[in-house]
């Protein structure tokens, strides 16, 4: 099983590119399999709304940079979510996990990419731009 991983939703903006489509990959093995992994099983401790919103996101930033990606995987899971119940509030997506530790934890892991070559230049100095002073 691959390494799961959700980055915190503050990093969406500005993660680069591989990490954009590995997120879409990851989540759509959530939608379909229902994956379990350490990185991510606190997505089932919370309701199926936080994740909902947390792929919305994902989606907006992928109409955004004019990425194309496959529904299928997302309306099925979610078939049965009330959407119109759902407030579109970023601050309460997986609330007590994704906190500035967890928002850390993250930009060290893509600092970790970029310091071996992974991530461009031009990449990062998108992250640093947004989240210098938080490293």
């Amino acid at each position: 099983m691959s390494k799961l991983r959700l980055w915190h939703y503050k990093l969406i903006s500005v993660l680069p590119r591989q990490q954009l489509l590995g997120q879409w990959r990851e989540l759509n093995s959530i939608y379909k399999k229902q994956d379990k992994h350490i990185l991510i099983n606190f997505v089932y401790d919370y309701p199926k709304q936080d994740l909902y919103l947390y792929s919305m996101e994902i989606i907006s930033e992928f109409f955004d940079r004019n990425y194309k990606i496959n529904f299928d995987n997302f309306d099925n899971y979610f078939a049965d979510l009330p959407y119109k119940s759902i407030a579109n509030n970023k601050d309460i997506i997986f609330k007590e996990k994704m906190n500035e530790r967890y928002l850390k934890q993250c930009l060290y892991n893509l600092q970790e990419k970029y310091d071996c070559g992974g991530i461009s230049q031009e990449e990062w100095q998108k992250i640093e731009d947004k989240f210098g002073g938080i490293m």
